[in-house]
């Protein structure tokens, strides 16, 4: 079994060029063409001795993913890329250009388990974990692609992140390394469902990343409907450990709000989820859901989204509503890895 160098630390990589005969500075030298340079092969490596490259041949492997598909909005130039992973399976990424620069949105499971009713990612359920250097590669083959430098990362993709905790941390480690990319963390976004456990831990490491809460509903019964992870913790302890995130961090929460037209988008809905965060430092983004052929659920049309909107701006609550990105080339999570699996099936 080789061992996947991209996903260590430098200490971790020294230790490894260490043993196998090398001087330690050479790791420095293999981090920089991994995480700045971001070589594809060891060849690639130039300033490296021959007979070293051979053995990083021989016991390493160098996470490299392959580009299955990429698909350009014709509305907003958003791309969308589907990855080929070296055991065959495929995740994909998404790069939005915004002014304040390049922000790509990466994938942290193969397929998800969570289970959330009006996401396409999770129709297939979870074949497995990334790694750290396959959510890092993520970006590195978009910004090679893209031939300019991305700055801003939201790990709210395919999966799960708080399923895939320790190669999220050690993800968000690595991205902000000032001898890697160097993405500073209040460039650094997750998204979590709820997990509260992972909510509470994350929260006392006191990092200065962004968290995104999946919220959806304002109460138990409705969240349960669309999201079985509301059976494993009630909302009242989800938001709970978000107010302790924010509290030890100073960092704002972002709850994500995707509205369903008929079940969550309801002045009703709208009032309880005005008086449930009416004190809480946050913003809420709404998402108009976008409709799968799996399942039933329609958005809202755009006069209740604006009602809901107001409604909760009344509370003073700061409220943006989502602007659409690549809507022609099945821009939201999990859609074009869904549309690259049934065209495999149907060849079969």
């Amino acid at each position: 079994m080789k061992t996947d160098i991209k996903s260590m630390t430098l200490t971790e990589l020294t230790e490894f060029v260490v043993s196998l005969g090398e001087k330690s500075f050479r790791a420095k030298q293999l981090y920089q063409w991994m995480h700045q340079k971001l070589a594809v092969s060891f060849d690639q490596m130039s300033n490296l001795p021959a007979s070293f490259r051979k053995k990083l041949e021989e016991n390493a492997h160098l996470t490299a993913l392959k580009q299955a598909d990429v698909r350009i909005s014709q509305i907003d130039g958003t791309r969308k890329y589907l990855f080929a992973l070296h055991d065959g399976h495929v995740i994909e990424s998404v790069l939005m250009k915004y002014k304040f620069g390049n922000s790509v949105c990466i994938s942290s499971q193969v397929g998800c388990r969570m289970g959330c009713k009006f996401c396409a990612s999770t129709l297939d359920g979870l074949a497995r974990n990334l790694t750290a250097g396959e959510m890092l590669d993520q970006i590195y083959r978009i910004q090679q692609d893209l031939g300019e430098r991305v700055s801003h990362v939201v790990i709210m993709g395919s999966g799960e992140p708080f399923d895939n905790y320790d190669s999220v941390l050690r993800f968000l480690d690595l991205i902000s390394d000032e001898n890697g990319l160097n993405i500073g963390q209040r460039n650094l976004t997750v998204s979590t469902c709820g997990l509260v456990p992972q909510i509470r831990d994350f929260a006392r490491r006191k990092p200065q990343v962004t968290l995104a809460l999946s919220l959806h509903a304002p109460n138990d019964e409705v969240r349960k409907t669309l999201m079985p992870i509301a059976n494993a913790y009630r909302l009242t302890d989800v938001l709970a450990a978000c107010r302790e995130y924010s509290e030890i961090t100073g960092r704002r929460m972002t709850f994500e709000y995707s509205l369903v037209a008929g079940v969550n988008d309801n002045e009703k809905e709208a009032r309880e989820l005005g008086n449930l965060l009416r004190n809480f430092p946050c913003h809420v983004n709404l998402i108009p859901v976008n409709p799968i052929k799996e399942r039933q659920f329609t958005r809202s049309d755009r006069t209740n989204i604006e009602k809901f909107k107001i409604s909760l701006e009344k509370y003073g609550i700061n409220v943006t509503i989502r602007r659409e990105m690549g809507r022609d080339i099945d821009g939201a999570c999990g859609q074009l890895r869904k549309s690259y699996i049934d065209r495999l099936n149907e060849k079969e």
